[in-house]
């Protein structure tokens, strides 16, 4: 029965993962810590629930494999490409600087030189997932020091495949020549770059020929070949599992199914992932913790406040504020999943003794709970950051001292850049407010009206004449900026009307007790062009359409944020949809009837619609004849309803009826 013990254990993995999940979900954690520590507590060195570790690798193995397919998929080509300046700089300079200096206290602290050059980049990696569940439970996914953040992430995830080709070179092994180790590392890059651009070419046409099945098990297995060979690939050729993944990623994150291909994945990746995060827990000895508490703590928060630092100094040498800075510090001062990949990864090199490697485990466990526990600082940071002076160019201070009656737009994406636009356009004065330095120097060439700031500190909104100003709009996608300003510009300018663009309906009563005159919600708003498009597919009337939307509209989207919403508020629908309706449909030139009486098309007895006018070169025919022919360019005016209506448009297109 030994034979079967694998078993057993992922049977224990998966009945300990299931708690976890709803326990750290209501805590508002990361479940990947939770598996973490529950590998801790039911491993060799816990309860002994778990005892051959060995057995779990392989399915841990899978687990990094899917990881680092969805890591690539999400990253993309395009996406590396959008945030290409904060990648390199920020996410270039945070690598570099946190790598060298963690490589200089740990070689001072008597580590051999190849191991502290390891531990450097182990240090130096931060959990794309922690701090992507962090900003996108805050809504901070698009706010300023959520770009950075993700940014800076996502160098770091890139930098796993040369990490991964390097470990060699640092190896302990006697047998190892450097020279050889070298020319081993340029033929691994020489390989990948082949692989990818191989797979660039053959990837996304192999896809579309299984997508092209149509059958959905086709399709999953058909993916997972695609992941699992050329992972096998790269191993082959000397690399690891993993880099034929990520690249594997890549690709198809450009192809038109990247979205399915993640739908298919994820739960398969979620499943081995708690596997895989069990399965590093299992490693850690739980009483070297115990014996060494001040040895962990030390590591833990001294790592923590060194990477936190680094990020923060590089932040501000970008000219972002100091509330931006400190954020993304403390969002990205945990050590991340992919150390964890990396370290065992070297522990096979032997780059890390036992007692390092626990040390470092544990470090890395604790850094991760710390992290959302000061992300939840983030409204006391804010509010001491708000009390620093701000400097202002004197330019921007005299464009602002002549405006009154004007517009403040918080904000220069899309929404903001479009309204500026609209009131450049119609005379009427405005100024834009924006934190994006680069941005603001570029629009400023433009000759735009914009000012560098945070719209959240008092100093900036009374530069910018809040108290002149008639309407203030917040463009930004910063849920927690936005209510800051909002309120102090409230009680500056009792009187401004204020505009609030916010992304969730739950976000509304909070703004409206703040004192915004009028929120926009994009989950409603998107709701609403949806169900309008609808009632327009059904022929309801464009005047009861309109009256529908207002209804819903009214009271800050009240009726649809109501559980039980009640029908009587509206117009009955059934009832129009009942009675007669009236449509249009033009004739083009390649239209079947062309040249055919109206006796000859027949349209009421194969679908129950009349043609009750036909308007021709501007005029109109009144109840036209059977004789009356139908000329490209027509109009006809078709009467019945709904369902008969639909019927003429389709027999008027050349379709069958049934």
């Amino acid at each position: 029965m030994n034979e079967f013990l694998v078993i057993q254990d992922i049977v224990i993995i998966l009945l300990v993962s299931l708690p976890i999940i709803f326990l750290f979900r209501k805590l508002n954690l990361p479940s990947l810590v939770g598996f973490l520590l529950a590998g801790m507590i039911i491993g060799p060195f816990g309860f002994k629930l778990i005892k051959a570790v060995d057995e779990i690798e392989v399915m841990a193995e899978i687990g990094v494999i899917l990881l680092m397919f969805t890591i690539g998929l999400e990253v993309s080509f395009t996406q590396i490409n959008r945030i290409k300046k904060y990648l390199i700089t920020a996410g270039g300079l945070q690598f570099i600087v946190t790598s060298m200096i963690a490589f200089m206290i740990f070689f001072l602290s008597g580590i051999p030189l190849n191991q502290s050059i390891f531990l450097g980049f182990l240090l130096a990696l931060s959990s794309t997932v922690i701090i992507m569940k962090l900003l996108s439970d805050r809504n901070e996914l698009e706010s300023p020091h959520g770009k950075i953040s993700v940014s800076i992430a996502l160098f770091q995830d890139l930098m796993i495949v040369p990490l991964f080709l390097i470990l060699p070179i640092l190896s302990t092994d006697k047998n190892i020549n450097t020279l050889n180790a070298l020319i081993k590392i340029v033929i691994a890059f020489g390989a990948t770059a082949t692989l990818i651009i191989t797979a660039k070419y053959f990837m996304p046409p192999i896809v579309h020929q299984i997508a092209r099945l149509r059958m959905r098990e086709a399709f999953t297995v058909g993916v997972i070949l695609l992941i699992l060979g050329t992972a096998y690939i790269t191993h082959l050729a000397g690399l690891s599992f993993a880099i034929g993944a990520f690249i594997a990623g890549l690709i198809l994150a450009e192809s038109d199914y990247n979205h399915q291909i993640l739908a298919e994945i994820l739960p398969l990746r979620d499943a081995f992932n708690s596997i895989f995060f069990v399965s590093v827990g299992l490693l850690l000895n739980i009483q070297f913790v115990l014996h060494n508490p001040l040895l962990i703590s030390g590591i833990t928060i001294s790592s923590f406040l060194l990477k936190a630092i680094i990020i923060v100094f590089i932040v501000l040498a970008l000219k972002y504020p100091l509330r931006i800075a400190i954020l993304c510090g403390i969002g990205l001062g945990q050590i991340g999943e992919f150390s964890f990949v990396l370290a065992q990864a070297g522990t096979k090199f032997d780059l890390l003794s036992n007692d390092i490697y626990s040390s470092f485990l544990a470090s890395s466990i604790f850094t991760m709970i710390l992290t959302p526990i000061l992300f939840q600082l983030e409204p006391w940071i804010t509010k001491q950051t708000s009390k620093l002076k701000s400097v202002v160019d004197e330019e921007e201070a005299k464009l602002a001292e002549k405006l009154s009656a004007h517009v403040i737009i918080a904000g220069y994406g899309l929404n903001g850049k479009n309204l500026a636009r609209v009131l450049r356009e119609t005379g009427i004065q405005y100024i834009v407010i924006e934190l994006n330095p680069d941005t603001v120097r570029q629009e400023k060439q433009n000759g735009e009206r914009i000012m560098y700031g945070d719209i959240s500190r008092e100093d900036i909104l009374k530069i910018a004449g809040v108290e002149r100003a008639n309407v203030i709009v917040y463009a930004i996608s910063d849920p927690l900026i936005t209510r800051m300003s909002l309120k102090v510009a409230k009680t500056i300018n009792p009187h401004i009307y204020s505009l609030v663009r916010t992304r969730y309906i739950n976000e509304v009563d909070e703004l409206k007790k703040l004192g915004a005159d009028e929120v926009i919600p994009e989950e409603f708003e998107t709701a609403l062009q949806i169900f309008r498009k609808v009632l327009e597919k059904y022929h309801i009337p464009l005047n009861v359409i309109m009256q529908q939307v207002t209804l819903l509209r009214q009271e800050s989207y009240s009726l649809l944020r109501k559980e039980g919403m009640d029908i009587s508020a509206f117009t009955h629908l059934d009832e129009i949809l009942a009675q007669g309706l009236t449509e249009t449909f033009y004739v083009n030139e390649d239209s079947p009837f062309i040249n055919k009486t109206l006796a000859e098309i027949n349209l009421r007895a194969q679908t129950d619609a009349t043609i009750i006018a036909i308007v021709r070169n501007g005029q109109m025919i009144s109840n036209p004849s059977g004789k009356d022919l139908l000329l490209a360019g027509d109009t006809i005016i078709l009467y019945g309803t709904h369902k008969s209506v639909d019927r003429a448009i389709e027999y008027l297109n050349g379709g069958r009826l049934e």
